[in-house]
């Protein structure tokens, strides 16, 4: 009787999985390019071989699909003194139905070269690597959408 029980439940669960049905490569793209249009990703970082982790926060005013793989991010960039809004060229992977941004050795005008990064989203977290030269770690956090007074 509760293998039928427990045979019923994962039949139901299994017909629910192949009865929705799975978004299309543009359909997940819009929704991607949605999210972080006019988001923020406000999280953590970590720096490898040091204690601790340090807040983090990057300003998206744009997210737009070019050609192939290639997708332009229009963020908010502060480092240092400088407070720029630049728009980055970068790939965007997907794994199923999860986009990762990737970057390779980025120069970034007044603000240095060698700048790479793996970032993977889901849902309304992000979490990835971070590299700039010599010195990498880790980063995560969640994406909330911009406020009117940002």
């Amino acid at each position: 009787m509760r293998w039928t029980i427990v045979g019923a439940v994962f039949g139901l669960l299994s017909g629910a999985a192949i009865a929705a049905e799975p978004q299309s490569r543009a359909e997940q793209e819009k929704e991607f390019a949605a999210r972080l249009t006019d988001a923020v990703l406000v999280g953590s970082y970590s720096i490898d071989g040091r204690e601790g982790n340090k807040s983090d926060r990057y300003e998206i005013a744009k997210a737009e699909k070019l050609d192939g793989d290639n997708w332009e991010i229009t963020a908010r960039v502060k480092f240092g003194d400088n407070d720029l809004m630049i728009p980055i060229v970068l790939k965007v992977f997907w794994a199923d139905d999860t986009p990762v941004m990737s970057l390779t050795n980025l120069t970034i005008p007044g603000l240095g070269e060698g700048f790479s990064t793996r970032l993977m989203f889901y849902g309304d977290r992000y979490a990835g690597t971070w590299d700039h030269g010599k010195v990498g770690g880790a980063m995560w956090g969640r994406i909330e959408k911009k406020k009117p007074a940002e």
